[in-house]
């Protein structure tokens, strides 16, 4: 079997997460890992015996694909370095912090004929259950997407917008392609950056609502979709349905997908192989940078601050 040299950009929580998979993955051969933090990249190269690189361009010249696990603000330029090297790339969302840098990525992608996927892992729960299959155009729908504060202040580098709801904007975009107007409101509460935020799509006679924290004080993710035909509510921690359309939707997809971004990564490996079609691909990524970016400013304007 051919195996795929891939690297590891990132020795954080997302980028041991992502070493498991790669280091388990009978398609890849792991190769190495870098971070700026000397010794943490070296405890996770030692953990899965790769090698610790000084450097990323060291690293991606003994690759064929790479993973990047940094944190957000470092998505841009480390993509747009990897596929300049001639590496495909799977970065953790999102793509860019704003809807030109996405799109730079995405054209550079292409014209080096490399994969660039996206980790909008949740893509494979919502497929599974049968979300991307109703033949309809919802009326509305409106989702809630709320955890307490991180303990480590994991993603305080940006807005909750691009930390958690960029997840449901992706969802989104996939169902209803790009709004007509976008508003949104947030708070900033414990980050320099808003830790709340609401955010109003319109699409025609279809209306989006939004609602993102990492404030609250318990966990807090649904989904309420108004079709034509009925209603489908959807409680993802109590993993219950309430659906009222004739359309069949799974509440519990686990035997399908039981490890989402073990699923990702291995569907990333494939497509760099030439196997499959990008799962996640970046084109469609951009477009939920785009509404990102939209909410943030909207939401920053409603506050004063531009």
């Amino acid at each position: 079997m051919v195996q795929l040299k891939v690297g590891l950009v990132g020795a954080g929580v997302f980028g041991r997460y992502h070493a498991a998979k790669i280091d388990a993955a009978t398609k890849a051969q792991f190769v190495g890992v870098y971070d700026p933090d000397e010794k943490r990249c070296c405890a996770l190269a030692s953990d899965y015996q790769v090698h610790a690189f000084a450097c990323q361009q060291s690293l991606f010249a003994n690759l064929d694909a790479v993973i990047v696990a940094s944190p957000a603000v470092f998505h841009e330029p480390i993509v747009s370095e990897a596929l300049s090297a001639g590496c495909h790339v799977m970065v953790e969302k999102p793509l860019a912090l704003n809807g030109a840098g996405a799109d730079r990525l995405v054209a550079k992608a292409d014209a080096a004929a490399k994969i660039l996927q996206v980790g909008h892992q949740e893509r494979f729960v919502l497929e599974a259950m049968g979300l991307f299959d109703i033949p309809e155009t919802p009326h509305s729908i409106e989702t809630w997407r709320m955890s307490p504060p991180a303990v480590d202040n994991r993603a305080g580098d940006v807005s909750v917008v691009w930390d958690l709801m960029i997840h449901d904007l992706d969802m989104v975009a996939r169902l209803l392609g790009e709004p007509a107007r976008v508003h949104a409101t947030g708070k900033r509460l414990h980050t320099a950056h808003l830790d709340e935020a609401s955010a109003v799509l319109h699409y025609g006679a279809t209306k989006v609502t939004l609602s993102a924290s990492r404030s609250a004080s318990a966990r807090d993710r649904r989904m309420h979709l108004d079709y034509p035909s009925g209603k489908v509510r959807i409680d993802f921690l109590e993993r219950t349905i309430e659906n009222t359309t004739p359309f069949p939707i799974s509440s519990d997809v686990s035997d399908k997908v039981g490890d989402p971004l073990g699923l990702a990564d291995e569907a990333f490996f494939s497509a760099c192989l030439g196997e499959r079609t990008c799962a996640i691909p970046g084109r469609e990524a951009a477009l939920a940078v785009r509404l990102a970016e939209q909410a943030d400013t909207a939401a920053l304007r409603d506050l004063g601050i531009l």
